[in-house]
């Protein structure tokens, strides 16, 4: 059972102390979301932001249907961010599901969490990539990486599906334990080429 927190300095000194390692604990067999979404268990993280993506569907729905954690549609992207921010003041952790196209939605917003510290994990899958139909994805594809590093964020990049939660666990580590902004930016090659049906 989760323990009760009843006070500012409490609360402080809880999300302060330094995260354990976070060890891969689903069967081998899992799918990446399937391991992910227990990695993210792991991390005490309870409130999932995302705006609907079909790269992130599977682990919404496992969010969902998970009762320990809170699935927390927006209608923007940026509306992720500030969750993270007032999820931190409630001495709580989230994480922010978003697809590149979306990043850009949150420049703005990204400056809060760097001038007040709160750590912000983010989970973009990437658009405009590998076999993008959509010439309207490529803009906002090439300049994510480059748009996130200018504003202050820690960026990763998870080509393969087995580097994905590795590489989400270190992620957060650094975030919650340094108080920064991290994205991973899951490839494209690893969700698949969407394609244009009539």
């Amino acid at each position: 059972m989760k323990k009760v927190v009843t006070n500012i300095e409490d609360r402080s000194r809880a999300r302060r102390k330094t995260s354990p390692p976070v060890v891969d604990t689903a069967p081998a067999a899992a799918s990446w979301p399937d391991r992910l979404h227990a990695v993210l268990r792991d991390m005490a993280i309870h409130q999932v932001a995302y705006v609907p993506d079909s790269g992130h569907a599977r682990l919404i729905a496992l969010v969902q249907s998970d009762r320990g954690m809170r699935a927390i549609p927006l209608t923007t992207e940026e509306e992720g961010v500030a969750l993270a921010v007032g999820a931190w003041l409630g001495g709580d952790r989230s994480v922010l599901l978003t697809q590149s196209s979306g990043v850009g939605n949150c420049i703005n917003m990204l400056s809060m969490v760097q001038e007040c510290r709160v750590p912000l994990l983010m989970l973009v899958t990437m658009r405009g990539e590998w076999g993008e139909f959509n010439p309207w994805q490529l803009p906002m594809a090439q300049a994510t990486q480059p748009v996130l590093t200018a504003m202050g964020v820690v960026v990763h990049r998870a080509d393969d599906a087995d580097q994905i939660v590795q590489t989400v666990s270190a992620a957060g580590r650094l975030a919650f334990n340094t108080s920064r902004a991290v994205a991973v930016l899951i490839s494209q090659r690893v969700i698949g080429a969407k394609e244009f049906k009539k």
